[in-house]
Formats: C-alpha cells, sequence, structure tokens
C-alpha cells in the first residue's frame, strides 16, 4: 500500500514476540505489540520507523494467527455468520516525534461451513493471518459487510497512517 502512495521505505520486520500478557486487552496488546516493533528497528537521522500490529476480537477475545490448520477452521466457524472486530495499533517514531493510535473495524461475516472453510485453509492463506482470513484475498467470499476502514481488516489502516505520515 504504501508503494502505491509513492512512499519510500524499507521493511525491516523485527523479531518481536508476540505473546499477549494474561487478562490484557485486545487494545493493549495491539498498542503494545506496535510499540515493541517500533521500539525495536533501528533508524537513523531522518528515518521514520512504522509498527503496527493487527488482531481479530470476537466475543472479547482477540483472535491472532493461527498454530495449525485445525485451529483456522475453528477461527473461520467462530467467525461463520457474526460480527468481529478488527483492531489495529500503531506508532510512528523518528529521533524528534513520537505518533500512535489504534483503529477498529466491524466485519460481518456469511455463515461458513465446515467443508467451506476446510477448503480455504488448504489453500494456506489463512495461515499467517489474525482471525485466519485475507479480506483482500480468497477470504474476502466470507465476509458480508464492514463498517470503518478495509484497509485496516488488512492490517494497514491507511485512513489513519496516511496523514500521521505526512506530518512526520
Amino acid at each position: 500500500m504504501l508503494d502505491q502512495l509513492g512512499f519510500r521505505y524499507t521493511q525491516r520486520p523485527p523479531e518481536v514476540p508476540e505473546i499477549p500478557r494474561k487478562g490484557e486487552d485486545p487494545h493493549t496488546m495491539v498498542r503494545r505489540f506496535a510499540y515493541d516493533k517500533a521500539a525495536a528497528a533501528t533508524a537513523g537521522a531522518g528515518d521514520v520507523v512504522l509498527g503496527i500490529d493487527t488482531t481479530v476480537v470476537l466475543d472479547g477475545e482477540s483472535l491472532g494467527k493461527p498454530r495449525d490448520g485445525r485451529e483456522a477452521v475453528a477461527m473461520l466457524l467462530r467467525l461463520s455468520g457474526r460480527d468481529h472486530i478488527v483492531l489495529s495499533g500503531w506508532v510512528l517514531r523518528s529521533q524528534a516525534n513520537l505518533a500512535d493510535g489504534w483503529e477498529t473495524t466491524t466485519v460481518t461475516f456469511l455463515p461458513i461451513d465446515r467443508e467451506e472453510a476446510s477448503a480455504y485453509v488448504e489453500g494456506g492463506e489463512p495461515m499467517d493471518k489474525a482471525g485466519a482470513y485475507a479480506i483482500q484475498g480468497e477470504g474476502g467470499r466470507f465476509v458480508a459487510g464492514i463498517e470503518g476502514s478495509f484497509s485496516n481488516v488488512m492490517g494497514f489502516p491507511m485512513e489513519a497512517l496516511v496523514p500521521a505520515l505526512a506530518r512526520f
């Protein structure tokens, strides 16, 4: 998405463990992960660092990336025919500035049966995605509607980040 907007950047994903703390709410968790990622990245003079994390929240519980195919199918079946929240926390930092925020989007899923979920998981797409689906890919077929930012569901809330990047 940054390419499409003409931003120049270097991608250097940090090695930061994404381990929720006991009792930690999803908002706090995604902001902490975003801060940890931004803090782990080295930056030179004039550089801007972006740390971001996204999760899917259903009934107050964070659904991160599935550990295996069985967990991915289970996540999709839990989301089936229901609304859930996609929540992203982000941090921008330079040597002189710091900005942070979060974005929420409500996503409504169509009903999904086990056969559909299993076939989707077998394709491999959901394995590195929070909530076990990619709205911009084949997983988009499960979505009945969204309220909020489409790009946030992809894990990059453009409506919030582009103005913040411009300020930096």
